[in-house]
């Protein structure tokens, strides 16, 4: 049983929370606080295994709770998940919770009546954040640094951040291959999402910025508002090296980034020494990217469709012919790495 505080200044939003998160037996909601002060009496009392913390309240905010917890350290520390409205504050207040120690965040939607759909979403996160270990990953650096010759690109929207921090933490750090995952996500929060996968993952994660190169051994994460181009550059002993290019060009399936636009690029470099990985998530973005990397020689993957809140991406790509193999999320990782290794053994052939 997962023992949830509730911490939010709206009646409205305490109420519609413990609605949706009450539908499953295996969370009890032990208690709500309508502001910092309130809720850290309460997580000192009541010691709950997650908090759902919303960022400003009177008299103390989500921010000050979080540096309060830092200071007295209590002796049981909840799980601390954000709840965050879609403003460009709310995203550097995100970005300065997830480095506080916040364990996680979620999006409100904008419009009140919207709300309870996030129901679902909210409880797998609740769950998923309780299983995860709280120690931060130290990173070892791949003996293969350098541009990389290989790449593993990763797709997916909603539900697909739970799935990433199993995935990401299961990709060996040695792999001899670059990653780069484009989240569907609204502008301004992926540098907090970049942080605090960096905490999770095998491999050091950092938002890309215009200009990064493509390194073995590194993850970087599209950031939200632009496309991420993979462009093809020449490198030291003429050797071919990917590089991101920041698009601002429209929209595509209605995001930005776009996970085709990523996928479509980065074929355009890497050829057959692509593995595609398409996660959760809603709409047709990735099917086209998928078919791309397929016609070049790459190997596109999905995820089984039990381990995902929603199918529409991986459907797109499926519709297309564009898939080599479904696995469950706890079998990708292997795949992966087996793909990868099977390409480092053939450039040396």
């Amino acid at each position: 049983m997962v023992k949830l505080l509730i911490v939010d200044d709206s009646v409205f939003m305490r109420t519609v929370i413990r609605d949706m998160v009450t539908k499953d037996p295996s969370i009890e909601v032990v208690g709500t606080a309508s502001n910092g002060v309130d809720a850290l009496e309460k997580i000192l009392s009541l010691e709950p295994d997650l908090v759902t913390l919303d960022i400003e309240m009177p008299k103390m905010t989500g921010i000050q709770l979080l540096e309060e917890l830092q200071k007295q350290r209590p002796r049981h520390r909840p799980k601390i998940l954000m709840l965050s409205s879609l403003t460009s504050k709310d995203a550097e207040m995100t970005a300065q919770a997830i480095h506080l120690g916040a364990d996680d965040f979620m999006l409100k939607p904008k419009d009140i009546p919207h709300v309870r759909e996030i129901g679902d979403e909210l409880v797998s996160k609740i769950k998923h954040l309780v299983t995860l270990k709280s120690a931060p990953v130290t990173h070892t650096l791949s003996s293969k640094q350098g541009p990389a010759e290989r790449v593993v690109l990763i797709g997916s929207s909603a539900g697909g951040p739970p799935m990433l921090d199993t995935l990401l933490a299961e990709i060996p750090a040695d792999l001899p291959a670059g990653v780069i995952v484009t989240q569907h996500m609204p502008t301004g929060f992926t540098a907090a999402l970049a942080e605090r996968f960096n905490r999770i993952a095998s491999m050091p994660v950092k938002e890309t910025e215009n200009g990064d190169t493509v390194e073995t051994g590194k993850i970087l994460l599209s950031k939200a508002g632009v496309h991420t181009i993979v462009s093809g550059d020449i490198g030291t002993n003429n050797t071919r090296i990917g590089r991101i290019i920041h698009s601002n060009t429209p929209p595509l399936h209605a995001v930005r980034p776009a996970v085709d636009k990523t996928f479509e690029s980065a074929a355009h470099v890497y050829g057959k020494n692509i593995v595609s990985v398409i996660l959760s998530g809603m709409g047709n973005d990735a099917g086209a990217g998928a078919h791309t990397i397929k016609e070049a020689g790459g190997t596109s993957l999905l995820c089984d469709e039990k381990d995902c809140l929603v199918y529409g991406m991986a459907r797109s790509a499926i519709q297309k012919n564009a898939v080599d193999k479904v696995l469950p999320l706890n079998k990708l990782a292997r795949e992966i790495e087996r793909l990868i290794r099977q390409m480092e053994e053939d450039t040396h052939v």
